[in-house]
């Protein structure tokens, strides 16, 4: 019997190093399909947070008639959650849109963009990369670049605004600082007619600021409100003139408070001082009713024999 016959076929001396190697080539593969199974997981998942986050009109429901009178139903509550969100969005979309602007622009981030109109070069400034890219005019993006700051904080305090109004005060916050540009605002809120501000009550309100008008930029929004005032006011009386006090400021806040009790008994969001001072002044005047004239008479009356 030969050698070869009693061959009991374990295979070449080599085999186990290729199996070794298969082992290999499948635990990489597997690994492999792993990654790829874990990114896109991560991938799906980031998409999806994005897509909860992004705003748009897919978001908004569609109108419908009410499902009944009386108490809003648990849908309809989701629903108006919804739409009270589209609705905030209107009123801060424009700042957040200035201070997307201002980070690309002083980022320089449009520096590698190639132009749409001239591919061969690159965007050379904001004002031109946001005019091609986004149609956001010249004007437009300085006055949203400029106002963004200040429109944020407004917001943030109950006030609605927009960049045409804001950019009246950009000049206050440049000279005093931000606090000082929002109380101006806000100065222009509480005395506007049916609390409506106007970018021409806001031009007006800084052309009234004394040209030597100084202020601390760390003190808080209603102290620089009322230095503010202090100024206008002095301004405004010569020395020869018949001195009118301005409105004490404890006056001011009672004021403020009484506002908001009538606000929460007539169901009403914040009303302005104004507001206040006017049916004050018509009720005064009111001839059919002397309540309120009898009233003020009687104070004075006491005031000028204490």
């Amino acid at each position: 019997m030969s050698e070869s016959e009693f061959e009991l076929g374990w295979g070449e001396d080599d085999e186990p190093e290729q199996t070794a190697d298969t082992l290999t080539v499948v635990d990489a593969a597997r690994d492999e399909k792993q990654k790829e199974a874990q990114a896109k997981r991560i991938s799906d998942e980031s998409a999806a947070a994005v897509e909860e986050a992004r705003p748009g009109l897919h978001k908004i429901p569609d109108p419908v008639e009410p499902a009944g009178e009386g108490e809003l139903t648990a849908d309809e509550k989701v629903r108006l959650r919804e739409c009270n969100d589209g609705v905030d969005l209107g009123n801060t979309a424009w700042f957040i849109q200035g201070k997307a602007l201002d980070t690309i622009a002083v980022g320089r981030l449009f520096r590698t963009t190639p132009h749409k109109l001239e591919p061969e070069r690159c965007y050379a400034t904001i004002e031109e990369w946001a005019e091609i890219e986004k149609g956001i005019s010249v004007g437009q993006c300085s006055k949203l670049r400029a106002a963004w700051e200040i429109g944020e904080v407004l917001v943030a305090r109950g006030q609605q605004t927009n960049p045409g109004q804001v950019r009246e005060i950009v000049p206050v916050r440049n000279a005093h600082g931000l606090n000082a540009a929002v109380a101006v605002y806000e100065m222009v809120a509480d005395n506007a007619p049916n609390g409506k501000v106007t970018a021409e009550l806001l031009r007006r309100m800084v052309k009234l600021l004394p040209g030597d008008l100084e202020l601390d930029q760390g003190e808080d929004v209603d102290t620089v409100s009322r230095t503010i005032q202090g100024a206008i006011v002095g301004q405004a009386q010569p020395e020869t003139a018949l001195a009118v006090p301005a409105i004490p400021p404890a006056v001011r806040r009672a004021v403020d408070r009484r506002a908001v009790d009538l606000a929460n008994v007539l169901d009403r969001g914040r009303i302005p001082r104004a507001e206040v001072q006017r049916h004050l002044l018509e009720a005064f005047a009111d001839d059919t009713d002397p309540t309120v004239y009898e009233a003020i008479l009687a104070r004075m009356q006491r005031a000028t024999t204490s």
